[in-house]
């Protein structure tokens, strides 16, 4: 998928060591990026054209009632208001009540990314160290279609960790958590699926939120990208395998995991299996527990404890299998075992 980081990564890496035009001669061109602000106020400026200049279907939305199955089968079709297209009483997206906006900072520099909200969903808040299972298609501000796809079985991860792991662009990932899973599907009996009740909704991204200078075949170096896209599910990661899910790591739940290092290692907690540096692995400073409900039989879902987090669950039959940690506080002082170097107790030996 063009919108993963490993793009970006790959492309910068080539533009940056460009060297000569020929081994015949001495000229050399160095690959200047263009300043940001400079590069950010041009594009704002052309994303808020297109968005006085085009609208989209919303008489085909049925707002009155956003959570239907004619609107799990809606999809967003932009158009330019124009008397060619008999649409001049349109009213043009920058009018519109769900476009909204919010403020992104990255590399210094505050971006306003406007995103398109039909309808938040109803499942699972999404958090930015999650993977997320979407459909989108990107294109540009002229209509071209850069790149589509279904990542509903095949989840890509919001968040890039430690160069090995790449994630989804800026804008992309900033729009998405402002939208909720699915609530559940319906099996068609063709091999096909309908959801219900997910986030729809479109963003409208400034380059530097996106590859800025990482020109493609298709996407142009500097150039705003707009993303549709349903938001499906979310799958909990847990990139350092300590058993703890990543978003829980993210202590003060500013949806940045790389400011947490409780132990100053200069590796966030969320990629760290030791998050105290007591030598006592983070997996074995927490308990885990393991529900089985049978719901045949009447049985009801347990209650969870202080501290107690549910990291799976699978139902067959009626019978639904509930796995747990808890993240043990064994001095009572509001901090975690896991998060105190002065203690160093293994539950699972």
């Amino acid at each position: 998928m063009k919108l993963r980081k490993i793009t970006l990564a790959l492309l910068s890496v080539f533009m940056l060591t460009v060297a000569c035009n020929s081994d015949d001669d001495d000229d050399t061109s160095t690959f200047v990026e263009r300043d940001r602000q400079e590069v950010y106020d041009e594009n704002i400026a052309e994303i808020e054209e297109y968005l006085s200049t085009h609208t989209y279907n919303y008489d085909e939305f049925g707002f009155g009632d956003l959570y239907t199955i004619p609107n799990d089968n809606f999809e967003i079709v932009f158009d330019t208001i124009s008397s060619e297209n008999g649409n001049l009483d349109a009213i043009p997206l920058i009018n519109r009540p769900e476009l909204l906006s919010k403020v992104v900072t990255e590399d210094d520099i505050d971006y306003k990314l406007y995103y398109l909200s039909l309808r938040e969903g109803r499942g699972e808040i999404v958090h930015p160290l999650d993977a997320a299972g979407v459909t989108y298609e990107g294109m540009l501000l002229d209509g071209t279609v850069f790149d589509n796809a279904d990542v509903v079985n095949n989840p890509f991860n919001l968040s890039s960790v430690s160069g090995t792991i790449f994630g989804v662009i800026t804008g992309f990932r900033e729009a998405l958590i402002e939208f909720r899973t699915r609530d559940g599907y319906t099996e068609n009996g063709d091999g096909t699926t309908t959801n219900h009740n997910f986030g729809i909704g479109a963003v409208f991204i400034p380059s530097g939120l996106g590859y800025f200078s990482s020109g493609t075949t298709t996407i142009p170096s500097y150039y705003p990208l707009i993303f549709k896209f349903d938001m499906l599910t979310r799958i909990v990661t847990d990139y350092d395998g300590d058993s703890i899910p990543s978003y829980l790591e993210d202590l003060d739940n500013d949806g940045d995991g790389f400011n947490e290092d409780t132990d100053d290692d200069g590796i966030a907690n969320f990629i760290d299996n030791d998050d105290d540096n007591d030598g006592v692995s983070t997996k074995d400073e927490i308990t885990k527990s393991v529900y089985v409900v049978d719901t045949n039989n009447g049985d009801v879902e347990p209650v969870l404890v202080t501290n107690e987090y549910e990291t799976s669950r699978e139902e067959v039959n009626g019978v639904i299998t509930i796995k747990t940690i808890t993240l043990v506080d064994s001095d009572n002082n509001g901090i975690s075992d896991y998060l105190e170097a002065n203690i160093s107790i293994d539950y699972n030996n």
